[in-house]
């Protein structure tokens, strides 16, 4: 169900987006595909229907551009267009998890809204942006598959631990885990998944969490506590970026500045620096 944002009129120049603007999103999601990658993927599968894609985009005077649904995601603008965008959003309190996006573009939504919607549970604001572009550096692990849904009993405490692990919380609270099982399921449904499994044990997962016509986003990249340290990662991780190869993207994906042994990993695989994010969770 998409959010019910909505804008006091004659309150501010920031207005949200319908069908006739769809060509103008576009282009703005076009001209930086990797790191719109996570709402270009909505766009290209609902456009602008806010049903579909869960909410709405907002545009402020000028350029800027900015998504609020499940997450925020501003895509472009300076700091005069992203502050007017957040005293919209701020005036309907918080409905989101969190915002993420380039660290430009969230750093000025954050401070404007930060009196509102604050304290955040946690702010990241160095989030090295990856690609790789190249054949992996490393081959690849042989064993990593392709997850069927008959192997979603074994999959999903392993994507549990790792969501747990990574973010702090416990996707399974509050409904039980239904919404994060259906997620984990249409990613599954969908060969979006992967792993090297031992059994009924995942040793290694990660998943295409957003995928474009241009860039697919890795996500949720583990390894079970026990099998750490005996050099899987590199591997494992080249298997799922030469899959996105042959599916004709560009593999991408974030990471935490302080998680050095990740980006190490990332850096022997053939990954680089393109950008930083920022994520601020509630």
């Amino acid at each position: 169900m998409a959010l019910g944002w909505r804008v006091r009129a004659g309150t501010t120049p920031v207005r949200p987006l319908g069908p006739g603007q769809a060509q103008w999103v576009a282009a703005a999601l076009d001209r930086d595909p990797v790191g719109t990658c996570m709402v270009g993927a909505r766009f290209e599968a609902a456009g602008m229907d806010r049903s579909r894609l869960g909410g709405t985009f907002w545009r402020g005077a000028g350029e800027g551009l900015c998504f609020a649904g499940p997450n925020i995601i501003p895509v472009q603008g300076d700091q005069v267009d992203l502050y007017a965008i957040a005293d919209t959003l701020r005036g309907h309190g918080r409905r989101s998890a969190s915002i993420v996006g380039r660290a430009q573009h969230v750093a000025p939504l954050w401070e404007r809204i930060r009196p509102w919607w604050g304290p955040a549970r946690e702010v990241r604001d160095d989030q090295p942006l990856l690609i790789c572009p190249d054949a992996p550096a490393v081959r690849s692990d042989l064993r990593v598959v392709v997850v069927h849904p008959h192997r979603m009993d074994d999959y999903f405490p392993a994507a549990v631990a790792m969501f747990t692990e990574e973010v702090g919380v416990d996707p399974t609270l509050g409904d039980g885990g239904r919404s994060y099982r259906a997620r984990v399921t249409e990613l599954v449904s969908a060969g979006r998944a992967f792993a090297i499994f031992d059994g009924p044990t995942v040793v290694f997962k990660a998943e295409v969490g957003s995928l474009t016509r241009r860039v697919g986003q890795i996500q949720g990249v583990w390894v079970h506590p026990g099998f750490r340290g005996c050099g899987i990662a590199a591997a494992a991780t080249a298997a799922v970026v030469r899959s996105i190869q042959t599916w004709g993207r560009l593999p991408s994906l974030y990471v935490n500045s302080y998680n050095a042994a990740a980006r190490a990993t990332y850096a022997r695989v053939g990954f680089h620096q393109v950008g930083t994010f920022s994520s601020v969770l509630f």
